[in-house]
């Protein structure tokens, strides 16, 4: 893709004339155009920063970017994908910027990045960044900004510990992390210098959320204008990310902004993406489709990102069906009723089946469902009873196409299973699920468990992971590469299998333990307690509150 393309964008904003003394920021998404533009989170972050007339931003991606600047004050990233790190390095490269904090001078520009995956731990990836902006943009942004503008003149130490002031604000450098080994896990996290002892988290709690700012037939989903209808999700699955880092669950005000928002974007498209962990529970998600469910939207292509399993009526396929959508997902995790207390799914069987039922009756051609397998306290009878699930959907919904994709349990942080380590039975486990399903005319699409294995990892990683990344960055991104880095660290950092297959005990330090997440550490354990209140005996021993009273 050539900068020219940048031409078929449509926006919804006006962009700022800067001054003559604005900060030059270059703000990139590590990945192609195409994948980066249709990030909400990224169209929102650029849009506010190419506002501020104090600011002039050029955009890059890896195969696109606008006039850049020759010496940049701020370069920022967006991160919402674990493996984007490598694009990192080498868009820095390009940049002509030191890969390392610790290795640029003065008149290299500060390096900050932001998103889900450096919310949940930046650890990882701490001794590549200079700033890292910790939760939500709307809270965030201007006030780094306008900090950054006060100290702007300043030495690099002093514009870091200024920065570091700002709620949200992380500044990995300004934070000294100890070890019980070099090979161990993390004994103590201490500020520097006179910074917070833990970083905040910052949550904007506002009812007008966000919308696309901007349409470009470019996008990976070409021309789609994006609403987010929720932020966040109630049903607190205990292994969920989206729900417990994002808490708590926020809703647009239906008149107040989410309407006018809708009404603004399909003035320039007619393709309707409405986002959100769980956009079906909007207490007044009837209200939305009766108004689009009116003629004048009658051509308009409507997509929902999440749908929960007891919101699929015949009326919410039927509104589908009606504007150019055949397929609908719902998430189950699993056909075992035991299984699902465990991970607080509050979703029983004949609820799946009365969804496909209602799928098919609305009008719907296809019912995709996603499960998970390696659960914490899964038992090989679990699995008998997700064939026995996904069997019954079929007779009752016959001629409905049915697909069950399924991955491996990933620990999260900030979640209460972020002390379990992956289950490596899970690899067997989807095989056998293929094998069983797939003679049932059942289409079963596993996730890669490698790949599992590798965001487990990095999920749970600390910060001497940044030289074992540097090293797989070389010899190519695969499970056989992560394990050769490791036997080239070994005595550096800790085994592969204590980051991956090791459960952690309750006392010990976690990586990201300095980062304050929405809830105590007190409280997901009692979430945790509940959950393995209803693990089988023979699983009573790997619980990690084995040790605690």
């Amino acid at each position: 893709m050539s900068t020219a393309d940048f031409a078929s964008e449509r926006l919804l904003f006006t962009p700022t004339k800067p001054t003559a003394d604005a900060v030059s920021v270059v703000f990139a998404f590590p990945n192609a155009y195409s994948v980066g533009i249709t990030s909400l989170g990224y169209q929102i972050v650029w849009a506010t920063l190419a506002q501020r007339p104090d600011l002039q931003v050029s955009r890059l991606f890896t195969d696109a970017h606008e006039s850049l600047p020759t010496q940049p004050e701020l370069v920022g990233f967006s991160v919402s994908w674990e493996l984007d790190y490598v694009n990192i390095l080498a868009l820095l490269e390009q940049l002509q910027v030191p890969l390392y904090a610790a290795e640029r001078q003065a008149h290299h520009p500060l390096i900050f990045g932001g998103g889900p995956v450096l919310t949940a731990n930046p650890e990882p990836f701490a001794d590549f960044f200079d700033v890292i902006l910790l939760g939500d943009g709307e809270t965030l942004l201007d006030e780094f900004i306008e900090t950054y503008q006060r100290v702007r003149t300043s030495d690099r130490q002093t514009q870091l510990i200024q920065l570091a002031q700002v709620p949200g604000v992380y500044v990995p450098s300004l934070y000294q992390v100890s070890y019980v080994a070099s090979d161990g896990p993390v004994a103590a996290i201490y500020p520097l210098a006179a910074v917070p002892d833990q970083v905040q988290k910052q949550t904007y709690r506002g009812n007008v959320l966000s919308a696309s700012t901007v349409v470009t037939e470019k996008a990976a989903w070409e021309n789609i204008y994006m609403v987010e209808v929720v932020r966040s999700c109630p049903e607190m699955c205990r292994f969920c990310l989206a729900s417990y880092l994002t808490l708590p669950f926020r809703t647009a005000s239906l008149d107040g902004s989410l309407i006018p928002a809708i009404e603004r974007g399909l003035k320039v498209t007619r393709r309707l993406g409405l986002l959100g962990a769980s956009v079906t529970q909007h207490p007044e998600f009837e209200v939305l489709l009766d108004y689009l469910n009116q003629p004048e939207y009658e051509d308009v292509r409507l997509s929902i990102a999440s749908v929960r399993t007891s919101t699929v009526t015949p009326k919410l396929a039927e509104t589908l069906v009606r504007h150019d959508t055949r397929s609908i997902t719902i998430a189950v995790e699993s056909g075992s009723e035991r299984l699902r207390q465990i991970i607080n799914k509050k979703l029983h069987n004949d609820e799946i089946v009365t969804a496909a039922i209602n799928a098919k009756a609305g009008g719907l051609k296809a019912l995709k469902l996603y499960g998970m397998v390696g659960l914490p306290g899964e038992e090989a009878a679990d699995l008998e009873h997700t064939v026995a699930m996904m069997k019954t959907i079929k007779k009752a919904a016959s001629g409905l196409r049915l697909t069950l994709g399924c991955s491996t349990f990933v620990p999260k942080a900030h979640t209460p299973f972020q002390w379990f380590g992956v289950d490596p039975a899970a690899e067997k486990r989807l095989k056998l699920l293929q094998k069983q399903l797939r003679s049932q005319g059942i289409d079963f699409r596993p996730e890669s468990y490698s790949w599992s294995v590798i965001q487990t990892l990095i999920s749970r990683g600390d910060r001497r992971l940044s030289k074992l990344l540097m090293l797989v960055r070389h010899y190519g991104e695969s499970l056989g590469s992560y394990r050769r880095a490791f036997k080239e660290l070994r005595g550096q950092l800790p085994p592969l299998e204590f980051y991956v297959y090791q459960d952690w005990q309750p006392q010990q330090v976690l990586p990201w333990e300095h980062i304050q997440g929405p809830l105590p550490k007190v409280t997901l354990l009692k979430h945790l307690s509940a959950a393995t209140a209803h693990f089988p005996a023979a699983h009573q021993g790997r619980s990690p509150l084995t040790t605690v009273v």
